[in-house]
């Protein structure tokens, strides 16, 4: 699967990269109609220490799931963007048998 990652306002490492892409790519096992993702990587110029906003959205045929999360890393917000969107693809694949 295609994933797309863009940074606003730093340059991402290539660390992150690879993260992001095997925690994106493991979605895989809960649902295999995935397109691609796109993953924005922000950090918010407040004083808090919760600063780093993470926007994932999956194209999925059918329609988009778009996950937003805000935490103090980017490595702990993509972990809990991809725990909701597992959850959110498992309803759909539920949907999808019951029908």
């Amino acid at each position: 699967m295609k994933v797309n990652v863009q940074s606003v306002n730093f340059n991402v490492d290539k660390s992150l990269i690879d993260f992001i892409e095997k925690k994106i790519n493991g979605l895989e096992k809960y649902y295999d109609k995935i397109v691609d993702s796109d993953v924005y990587l922000k950090v918010q110029q407040t004083s808090e220490k919760e600063n780093k906003s993470v926007d994932i959205k999956l194209n999925i045929p059918g329609n988009d799931l778009v996950v937003k999360k805000q935490s103090k890393t980017f490595e702990e917000g993509v972990m809990l963007a991809t725990d909701s969107l597992k959850r959110q693809l498992t309803k759909k694949k539920e949907k999808v048998r019951a029908k």
